[in-house]
């Protein structure tokens, strides 16, 4: 259930839609066969009114026909391989071409939709003329804790996002045109170094063009794991966010901003044993920010005071990442 005040608030109202746009729903997998059906099941389940296919691509791993079996009326479960880059980006653009729908969402494997989420967002696209994109609330599952993560706002800018990566905003809670992917802002970037942050590029490309529509209620469950693609990667982590300031100049707009993103690089640096590094760019960070407190984290794991991973465990137990 939707926690009581996030049910009390109010959100934007549409009036009642006569014709409900279809909706593919993309799903990237990699060896996550079980959560993998939960999160397709919940995708079948939606209270949508207009058609829903599910389109699941199979990245790096074999695909699984029987997943087709999931399909209902007006739910068509198809299965598909990435044939583009190996990675999330990748993935996630293969099954981009193949949908269908008028509208594409994103699932991650190991998440799931929860009831009313799509019937309320494509309410809500549609109530703001112009729109291509809306995102919603998530609900963070971690070790055993659950936190609700809702943005306190109706609309998101370029600014807004340079300022702050806003987690709330996760890949799993977008909705968007297919025209806008296709003739539009564009696909996901796949030259980012292992697909890592190709999710809040994206957000940043997509705020280029218009401002984003968010709805305020937890609609996605979120689960964060010791198994994340992306634990331990850190040398990775450090190049994606690298690359992602040479690609966003902007960032020198929004110094708040800047020094967060260094300050995940000073945290990866620290947590990959280059110590040299992590001190490099957490000067950087406390030249843009002294508030910034990545920065002094990042300071503490290269010192060896505290270890990355009980960092991580503790802002994970939050339903926060560094």
């Amino acid at each position: 259930m939707v926690a009581a005040a996030a049910r009390d608030r109010p959100e934007r109202k549409a009036e009642p839609m006569t014709s409900y746009p279809s909706v593919s729903a993309v799903v990237p997998t990699r060896d996550r066969p079980e959560l993998l059906r939960a999160a397709v099941r919940a995708i079948v389940a939606q209270d949508y009114p207009g058609p829903v296919e599910t389109v699941v691509v199979y990245d790096q791993s074999e695909p699984d026909p029987a997943l087709t079996e999931l399909s209902g009326p007006d739910r068509p479960v198809r299965v598909v391989t990435n044939t583009r880059t190996a990675g999330l980006a990748g993935a996630r653009n293969s099954g981009t071409v193949a949908a269908t729908g008028e509208l594409v969402a994103f699932c991650d494997d190991d998440d799931e939709w929860l009831p009313g989420k799509l019937r309320a967002q494509v309410d809500a696209l549609a109530a703001v003329p112009g729109a291509d994109f809306v995102s919603c609330g998530i609900r963070v599952d971690y070790d055993g804790n659950t936190v609700e993560r809702v943005l306190e706002r109706d609309s998101v800018s370029l600014a807004d996002l340079l300022r702050d990566r806003m987690t709330e905003l996760h890949p799993s809670t977008f909705l968007i045109r297919a025209a806008a992917l296709r003739d539009g802002f564009g696909l996901v970037d796949e030259e980012i170094p292992g697909s890592y942050a190709e999710d809040y590029e994206f957000l940043l490309r997509a705020a280029r063009s218009a401002p984003l529509v968010n709805l305020r209620t937890p609609y996605v469950l979120v689960r964060w794991h010791k198994r994340s693609y992306f634990a331990q990667r850190w040398d990775t982590i450090s190049e994606a966010l690298q690359w992602l300031l040479e690609r966003y100049p902007e960032f020198a707009t929004q110094p708040a901003g800047e020094a967060r993103v260094a300050g995940q690089i000073a945290f990866a640096r620290a947590a990959s044993g280059d110590s040299r590094g992590a001190l490099r760019w957490a000067r950087r960070t406390i030249r843009r920010n002294p508030r910034e407190p990545r920065a002094y984290l990042a300071l503490a794991v290269a010192g060896r005071v505290v270890r990355a991973d009980a960092v991580l465990r503790t802002l994970h137990k939050r339903g926060r990442g560094i």
